[in-house]
């Protein structure tokens, strides 16, 4: 069941339906064809969902996977990217493994990113020309409790496509040289940027009420669905999915790049915040100045740091 309809500039849009993804995407999106599929779905912790029991029997749980893998495989371009983002806890670091094992059954896996929310940086590993005074602890994670295990301080993104072979626009998402004489030495580098690499650091942002604010269970910062259409390639990009869209967070990112997007969920509370999230997005775009980096493309956002409810699955 469609469940609101949020337009975007030049005739595109935000639709959210209200309904299992699984039958939904090929029913919904017809014959269009979704050049960007950017999720994470439960992890099988036992989470407190509104309209979602987290807690399927293992081998329950990989074949439900299956059945996501071949939803997408019906919507995907040719060309497209499936970012799939998981987690898991401590005590079980072959479940991502396990989830990514089931969903290459139908794709290739191209890249694996790391999603890292806490990091420490030693002053001494920095080096001087960092300009680092001090030992830095960045970004929140959730402690555990445990003489066995460390606390988990990132998660993975998987990116499939159909056959290994999509071109990524690495830059959009650059960092600049750290080293400037990198810019004359390295063919390509007069921009002043390079490839960001496969490890992604995207603390929380802060909030100050967490029912007003983040009334879910599990969420990821708009970010990081905004830098996986970005790798992908924005101008590539017409049409991007989350099949397991909770509040709002990949639609939000889409509204940001004003591409159109589809996305899913069992609880039409969550559906509220995401159509919420995603005009109050717009609200403030209209009010933002429109600056660019000195290679022309939007500058890459950041977040602050705030600690998140749950440190091991977020969505």
């Amino acid at each position: 069941m469609l469940f609101d309809t949020v337009a975007l500039p030049g005739r595109r849009s935000v639709r959210l339906y209200c309904e299992d993804a699984l039958p939904g995407l090929p029913l919904r999106l017809g014959r269009a064809r979704a050049d960007v599929v950017v999720t994470s779905p439960p992890y099988n912790l036992g989470v407190r969902y509104r309209s979602y029991q987290d807690d399927r029997p293992r081998e329950e749980y990989l074949r439900w996977t299956g059945s996501l893998r071949d939803s997408v495989g019906r919507v995907l371009a040719p060309n497209g990217s499936f970012f799939l983002n998981v987690g898991g806890p401590p005590s079980d670091p072959w479940l991502p493994w396990d989830v990514a094992r089931e969903v290459a059954r139908g794709f290739v896996l191209q890249n694996v990113l790391h999603w890292v929310k806490s990091i420490a940086v030693d002053r001494a590993a920095a080096g001087r020309s960092s300009g680092v005074r001090s030992d830095l602890a960045l970004g929140h994670y959730k402690p555990v409790n445990s003489a066995r295990y460390v606390h988990g301080a990132q998660e993975y993104i998987f990116h499939f496509t159909r056959r290994g072979d999509v071109p990524l626009d690495r830059l959009a998402i650059g960092v600049p040289y750290g080293d400037k004489s990198n810019v004359r030495r390295w063919h390509g580098a007069a921009a002043d940027l390079r490839c960001r690499g496969n490890t992604w650091f995207l603390p929380y942002p802060t909030i100050r009420f967490r029912a007003r604010d983040r009334p879910h269970p599990a969420t990821f910062p708009p970010e990081l669905p905004e830098w996986c259409v970005r790798l992908h390639g924005r101008s590539r990009t017409r049409l991007v999915v989350d099949p397991f869209v909770g509040i709002g967070s990949s639609a939000v990112a889409a509204a940001r790049l004003d591409v159109s997007f589809v996305g899913f969920d069992l609880d039409a509370e969550y559906l509220r915040v995401a159509a919420r999230r995603v005009r109050e997005e717009l609200s403030r775009e209209r009010r933002r100045p429109r600056k660019r980096t000195s290679s022309g493309r939007r500058p890459v956002r950041s977040t602050g740091a705030a600690i998140p409810r749950r440190g091991a699955t977020t969505r």
